[in-house]
């Protein structure tokens, strides 16, 4: 698998899917923004990332800021890992785009 791939957030069932990288054992759970590759970086409390909790946390932080019930959020990759896809049913890319990107995120 290339280290170099582009993730960006395309259109998916009806909704739509996106690349997050998360860092764990963080001082707070916040979003950071986007990453040159355009895969989001969150920041979460728990840890490890592969973690149940650490995926509900990220489930619940994605819920509250793109306004969205949990149940329509899912990791569909990388669930036990620092990369992960998600889908989010019933979103649109320009939705998640305007609530959740924006800023560049530091490396």
């Amino acid at each position: 698998m290339s280290q170099n791939r582009k993730f960006e957030i395309t259109d998916a069932r009806g909704g739509a899917a996106f690349a997050v990288r998360v860092v764990t054992r963080a001082v707070a759970t916040e979003i950071v923004g986007t990453q040159e590759d355009g895969a989001l970086k969150v920041r979460l409390v728990a840890s490890p990332a592969g973690d149940p909790a650490a995926n509900e946390e990220l489930i619940n932080l994605l819920a509250q800021k793109l306004e969205v019930d949990k149940k329509r959020i899912e990791i569909v990759a990388g669930a036990g890992s620092r990369e992960k896809m998600i889908s989010v049913e019933g979103i649109s890319t320009a939705d998640v785009e305007s609530k959740l990107g924006g800023q560049k995120a530091e490396e």
